[in-house]
């Protein structure tokens, strides 16, 4: 049976261009140019009949539809991956590069990637400090936590113990960040009562 699929060069561009939410920084990691990308999403949109992508001012973001296909497109992907690390003796697939923000507790935060590494032995993790949202919106770090950013359009922000797991909503519901939100505790949103008049409703 033949099947019928769009080219690889194609899907390889969307799906790095989902995770980077830009298409500059997917060219850098597919070492072709941006105008090249563009080419191979508007192929690949063609052929599919949908949009894939809309395009903001200085990002671009999935549509619905192109968060449908990057589901099965990324599953797609990691068989193919570990199919792959089958043949190879570590057995890595991918890596995980966390951005740390300047407060962040390194060593706690080292301690609680013991977790993480047990429930995804076929992930390897970098760890990049300091770090910001601009290395995160450079496409130089996959994830940043964060301690005070709460909300950026195109990136998902939830609350864990250093302050805010950041990663673009094209990877935010990948098994590797899952796993990494649950390695780090989500708690509830740090409070932004000041912590005096917290004090003050205790009984006296």
């Amino acid at each position: 049976m033949t099947y019928l699929l769009p080219p690889l060069n194609a899907l390889r561009a969307y799906e790095a261009a989902a995770r980077h939410l830009s298409f500059k920084q997917t060219a850098h990691e597919l070492h072709v140019t941006a105008g090249a990308v563009s080419q191979q999403v508007l192929l690949l949109e063609e052929q599919l009949g949908v949009q894939l992508f809309e395009q903001l001012t200085r990002q671009v973001i999935l549509t619905p539809a192109g968060e449908a296909y990057l589901t099965a497109i990324r599953q797609a992907f990691r068989r193919i991956a570990e199919a792959t690390s089958v043949l190879r003796p570590e057995g890595i697939t991918s890596l995980l590069h966390i951005g740390v923000h300047g407060g962040v507790d390194v060593d706690g935060l080292r301690t609680r990637l013991t977790q993480f590494r047990r429930a995804q032995p076929h992930v390897a993790v970098r760890l990049s400090q300091p770090a910001g949202l601009h290395e995160l919106l450079e496409g130089k770090v996959d994830v940043l936590i964060e301690g005070s950013l709460r909300r950026h359009p195109g990136y998902r922000c939830d609350p864990v113990e250093d302050g805010f797991l950041i990663a673009p909503l094209g990877t935010a519901d990948c098994s590797e960040v899952e796993t990494l939100r649950s390695c780090l505790h989500a708690v509830s949103p740090p409070s932004t009562v000041p912590r005096r008049a917290a004090r003050s409703r205790l009984p006296a």
